[in-house]
């Protein structure tokens, strides 16, 4: 998964949402260093990606973009699934709107800023004065993030073949996507509960 279901799946602790938007920038057993909210956000997000790898439904969608996207599949795959959480926003989140949640974490991320890891502070800025979650919800907007990826990542992204392979696939990919994330959403509420992580 990417940004926007890290924070989503978060809940609505502050710092557990930001430690799980650095989750994979926070290597090893680097987790110690943070405050204790901030730590379980960033061991949440390592059990999410664990959970999603191994699921079944996030292994036939990467098996379906294999043939074109390859080795970036399972990239590609976050990222048409964070655009689809963003679209339906409402059906996982009927108290809370898409634009709240980003005027909420933008905001307390930047309050943050000396507890962010180097490489996310290059970055958070231009994150959120360009509204990225809110623009999760755009074709425009889910090809400006991979046009970033390309970018600053891997030139294999091909942002223009990764919107084609979604206008075309549509349907099929939302089937899984909504296979799949009530699931995801049900194991992120046991880890928030738990005090073993």
């Amino acid at each position: 998964m990417n940004y926007l279901a890290h924070i989503f799946l978060s809940g609505d602790d502050i710092q557990v949402q930001i430690g799980n938007f650095i989750g994979d920038f926070v290597k090893g057993n680097q987790p110690d260093n943070y405050p204790e909210r901030i730590r379980k956000g960033i061991l949440m997000h390592r059990r999410i990606d664990h959970f999603t790898d191994h699921h079944r439904v996030v292994k036939e969608t990467k098996a379906l973009l294999r043939p074109v996207f390859g080795r970036y599949s399972g990239i590609i795959t976050d990222m048409y699934f964070d655009y689809l959480l963003a679209v339906s926003f409402s059906k996982y989140s009927p108290d809370r709107s898409l634009s709240k949640l980003a005027r909420r974490f933008n905001f307390h991320v930047l309050l943050n800023y000396y507890r962010l890891p180097q490489r996310v502070r290059r970055f958070i800025f231009h994150f959120t004065s360009s509204n990225r979650l809110v623009r999760y919800a755009t074709i425009e907007g889910l090809h400006e993030s991979l046009s970033i990826m390309s970018r600053y990542k891997t030139a294999a992204i091909n942002p223009d073949l990764s919107i084609r392979f979604l206008m075309e696939n549509r349907k099929e990919l939302e089937n899984k996507f909504h296979q799949f994330f009530p699931e995801l959403i049900a194991y992120a509420e046991e880890l928030r509960n738990s005090d073993n992580i």
